[in-house]
């Protein structure tokens, strides 16, 4: 029997950012878990591969899969805040055997509206037009980061900023399409059977309480933690509480 307080915690990051967004928070969990924080394909840096396959959230699902094999994990505990939950959901789809626990954070279960799917259609295209330059950070700060905290604190909205430009156009637009045919995943959380955390910011107008409720909701025995004064990405917004609800729920999980 592994103990779940033995299995590895893999942390999958938000679009449109890399695994620096973890940063704040992989140490202090480091001290007590083996923590994987990958970038995703096309992201950071992980290269876009080549390929004539339609983009979709199954092929980096495979990506995340592959990487389990090379490190030799049979099992672990897997989390993602925004997209990376959505690829959480995504590997737990593919291959259910692979998960022994989930971290949800700032994510939900249901896909995009068409007004979502259209919006990721465009951010697309323009990306391929015109490059990340400065239109989609000025675009998507305002969601991402409770207003709070744009307005008190410049270096976080700086470090967001520079994550997001810095990011491979291709990159970019490969994964908004693959983004926008998401499948609803309640009925899947409802089967999953393992531990769950589900941890949201308090201010998150992206992916709200009423969304983290809904999936907590489904799941038996899930933790829910709302963090207070926090927007949509917690893990920088308030990283202790972050480490602080990760750290609480290990110990409580039972053994698989």
């Amino acid at each position: 029997m592994t103990r779940m307080t033995e299995l590895p915690l893999v942390l999958l990051h938000a679009f449109p950012l890399d695994s620096r967004m973890w940063n704040a928070v992989r140490e202090p969990l480091a001290s007590h878990l083996r923590v994987i924080t990958p970038d995703q394909r096309g992201l950071g840096r992980s290269p876009l591969p080549e390929t004539d396959r339609e983009p979709s959230l199954e092929d980096a699902a495979r990506d995340v899969v592959a990487l389990l094999d090379r490190l030799e994990l049979d099992r672990v505990v897997l989390g993602g805040c925004s997209m990376g939950g959505y690829l959480a959901m995504a590997v737990l789809r593919l291959a259910p055997e692979r998960v022994g626990g989930l971290v949800l954070i700032d994510t939900k279960a249901t896909p995009d509206t068409p007004e979502a799917a259209q919006t990721r259609l465009d951010v697309a295209a323009r990306v391929e037009r015109e490059g990340t330059a400065t239109w989609l950070a000025e675009g998507n700060l305002p969601t991402l980061l409770a207003e709070s905290m744009r307005e008190q604190r410049p270096e976080l909205v700086e470090t967001v900023r520079g994550m997001i430009e810095s990011q491979p156009p291709a990159g970019i637009a490969w994964t908004a399409l693959a983004l926008r045919t998401r499948p609803d995943s309640l009925d899947l959380l409802r089967d999953a059977g393992v531990p769950a955390l589900v941890v949201v910011g308090e201010e998150d107008p992206i992916t709200p309480v009423a969304a983290a409720s809904a999936m907590a909701g489904v799941m038996d025995g899930s933790t829910l933690v709302v963090l207070a004064g926090a927007g949509h990405l917690t893990p920088l917004e308030d990283p202790a509480g972050v480490v602080e609800a990760i750290l609480s729920w290990y110990p409580a999980t039972h053994e698989k």
